[in-house]
């Protein structure tokens, strides 16, 4: 991950249960976000998929795929740096990392 502080297309981010940073595509619940979330093979508390890493046994919130539309590394700690990245909104065809070839 050579450059941290950008965002990248879903399909590239980690399934190992690191933590990430995701945008939340904006919906009728509310404008684009930015959450951290984690991978989660399911357990006996729900299914494999994206979850909120504030989730806890009794109150998941997971994420369906359609709703997040990029991700990035956690960034590392800056002392000049109080806050979490905007979201993306940029347009969805365009490329977030690479050519796509």
């Amino acid at each position: 991950m050579d450059e941290p502080d950008r965002w990248r297309q879903m399909t590239t981010a980690p399934k190992d249960g690191s933590r990430i940073l995701v945008t939340i595509r904006p919906s009728e619940q509310g404008p684009a976000d930015v959450d951290l979330a984690y991978w989660s093979n399911g357990d006996q508390f729900g299914g494999s998929g994206w979850r909120a890493s504030d989730s806890s046994p009794g109150c998941i919130i997971e994420y369906a795929e359609p709703e997040l539309k990029c991700w990035m590394p956690m960034p590392s700690a800056k002392l000049n740096r109080a806050s979490m990245p905007p979201p993306w909104e940029g347009d969805d065809a365009q490329q977030l990392d690479g050519s796509g070839i």
